[in-house]
């Protein structure tokens, strides 16, 4: 089994996305330097990561990703406060162990 990672990344509106991923800090770190130009977190600054939860199985962070999309913004907005009040950027705080294989490059 795969450990996976549902995660939501956010700008100052804040505007929200949520997304899925085996390898969190390699997939924060390509937000943050818009791997991506045309994607929707580089077109809206999306580039803190505010939010996120560990799964054992990469199968379960994929129900609970749709979950979270399927909720109401005020909702995932909720759901971010009660853990991180004051939406700080969460990716220095998973920095601390990197992955296997080494930080991105």
């Amino acid at each position: 089994m795969k450990t996976g990672y549902v995660y939501i990344m956010a700008n100052t509106r804040p505007t929200l996305y949520t997304g899925v991923t085996s390898n969190l800090v390699k997939r924060v770190y390509q937000h943050k330097r818009n791997s991506d130009p045309f994607g929707f977190t580089a077109r809206y600054g999306l580039h803190a990561l505010v939010y996120y939860e560990v799964f054992d199985d990469i199968r379960n962070a994929i129900i609970r990703e749709k979950q979270i999309k399927d909720m109401k913004r005020s909702e995932k907005l909720g759901l971010i406060r009660k853990h991180n009040p004051l939406l700080r950027d969460l990716y220095n705080s998973i920095l601390d162990t990197p992955p296997a294989g080494g930080l991105p490059e």
